[in-house]
């Protein structure tokens, strides 16, 4: 089993236009609501691949309501703390001739301090029977910023490894608890570390000399069309899929951290795992709904996948 934590829970609004254009009326072609928040979605990602995972996380107001029955919808299972206020929208703006999607995202909840204390517990109570934790996403307001160091350092008090997909002062502070896997994307990258690497080989130089004086296990860099960036004990590799007609990009690097977990814990190299994660990616991306995919449609991606080493 897998078990998620997501401190900032949405419901991702997904509106399907032919292109924005600024000062006019336009029309959605379709609108799909569905699960929203970094961890919320690597569950939703996992169920697509058939496997068990337990989503922890806070709910607040109708859209709270509402995101609990679309995870529960997936056969996921639930642990959630009821906060006051309300759960936020993120409108997922999808323009079908450009091929490109936007997000704006209403403000949420805020946490107390006891509902933060619950969460730990609730954490707390299911790491004896999970194989991987991930944490991710932005914090709502009232959550400690080194929320995340707490969390990895709960987690290796289980003897359990953790993925943390987070990038500015928590992941600043996540560094001394050694996560097994710190992920972000190329802009988290370059905005965390005020680094602005002109090519692939200096970001994967800056990655690989970032990881060596932090003591990390493993750094993951999603770059969007050009592939997955990972600093592991095996090499410095990237990833790529093929390029894809994209319907939806939203949840694309979330279902590649599902993938990642997953096939890790089944004893998979890093090449291999890897090459799931790019796969189950792009898979993705072949959805309307946000981190939705098919076990089938990623396996049919995994020969297709490119691998370059450093």
């Amino acid at each position: 089993m897998f078990l998620t934590i997501t401190p900032n829970a949405c419901v991702d609004r997904v509106l399907f236009i032919d292109r924005f254009v600024a000062e006019s009326t336009m029309r959605t072609r379709k609108a799909v609501d569905s699960v929203g928040g970094k961890g919320f979605d690597v569950s939703v990602a996992l169920r697509c691949m058939g496997q068990e995972t337990l989503a922890v996380g806070f709910k607040a107001g109708a859209v709270g309501a509402a995101l609990a029955a679309l995870v529960g919808s997936y056969g996921i299972q639930t642990d959630l703390v009821e906060v006051p206020g309300e759960t936020r929208i993120a409108h997922v703006i999808v323009e079908e001739a450009l091929h490109r999607h936007s997000h704006v995202t209403t403000r949420g909840y805020s946490v107390s301090p006891a509902a933060y204390d619950s969460l730990l517990d609730r954490i707390r109570s299911h790491l004896s029977r999970c194989a991987w934790v991930y944490a991710g996403g932005s914090l709502p307001e009232g959550m400690p910023e080194d929320c995340c160091q707490t969390i990895t350092r709960l987690v290796h008090e289980h003897g359990k490894p953790v993925l943390l997909d987070v990038s500015g002062s928590p992941a600043w502070l996540a560094l001394p608890s050694r996560p097994e896997i710190l992920k972000m994307n190329r802009q988290e990258f370059q905005a965390t570390f005020d680094k602005n690497p002109a090519s692939m080989d200096e970001l994967a130089e800056a990655a690989a000399t970032l990881a060596a004086a932090r003591g990390l296990s493993a750094f993951v860099i999603t770059c969007g069309r050009e592939g997955i960036l990972a600093v592991t004990p095996q090499s410095t590799t990237l990833t790529r899929g093929p390029q894809m007609q994209e319907v939806n990009a939203a949840g694309a690097g979330d279902a590649a951290s599902a993938a990642l977990m997953w096939r890790l814990s089944q004893g998979d190299d890093w090449s291999q795992s890897l090459r799931w994660a790019a796969a189950a990616g792009a898979a993705t991306l072949l959805t309307e709904a946000t981190a939705e995919s098919d076990l089938q449609t990623i396996k049919e991606l995994l020969p297709k996948i490119e691998q370059k080493q450093f």
